[in-house]
């Protein structure tokens, strides 16, 4: 039997810009004229932990639809899907960290299998960066959501870090426009799941 030398770990990247970013492969648009519900969009800068922009980052959504409803053949939501809504989104950041996607509010959905309890509505959140071993996986809740406080996955993020996982309505702009500001380490940094 032979035995194979230990591969060392590589950092993600960085090849977002030119392999996975150029024009065409971008999906910040996520709904279509017909989709139902709210339209907002989410604004953001991804940080370094000296809350320097990092330019070149790739950050992926994936989200229910406003009915509840995520559009993978294993949710079995008894609710609407609606086939005009894409539910993954990427964006790319540009020199000031910046990224953006035009979507819905999402709906509320299930937290068990027995669908007993919900989820406050939420986005599911990826950064991919240099310098990253791995991927980062968050979410985004909405701090005007009055469902967050019995939302069960939120509940087991301490006190102190919950209100980085809360995009911020901004406020006189003719749109709905939240801002979620994605800090990688350091003062302020986002909190992550283990998955």
């Amino acid at each position: 039997m032979s035995t194979f030398p230990l591969t060392g770990s590589q950092t993600v990247g960085p090849f977002f810009s030119p392999a996975l970013l150029r024009e065409g492969a971008r999906r910040n648009v996520l709904n279509r004229p017909e989709t139902a519900g709210e339209r907002i969009r989410i604004e953001g800068r991804v940080l370094d932990g000296d809350g320097v922009p990092v330019p070149d980052a790739m950050v992926e959504i994936w989200q229910a639809n406003a009915h509840g409803r995520y559009n993978h053949p294993a949710h079995q939501w008894p609710v609407e899907l609606d086939s005009s809504f894409l539910g993954f989104g990427r964006s790319g950041t540009e020199e000031d960290g910046s990224y953006w996607f035009e979507t819905v509010r999402p709906g509320p959905v299930p937290f068990d299998a027995e669908w007993q309890r919900l989820q406050a509505p939420h986005i599911c959140v990826t950064v991919f960066a240099r310098g990253l071993l791995n991927h980062l996986v968050t979410r985004l809740y909405f701090e005007d959501e009055p469902t967050n406080a019995g939302d069960p996955v939120l509940q087991h993020v301490p006190d102190h870090r919950r209100a980085t996982l809360l995009a911020r309505r901004e406020p006189g702009s003719a749109r709905v426009v939240y801002r979620f500001d994605i800090v990688l380490q350091g003062a302020g940094e986002t909190a992550f799941f283990n998955l």
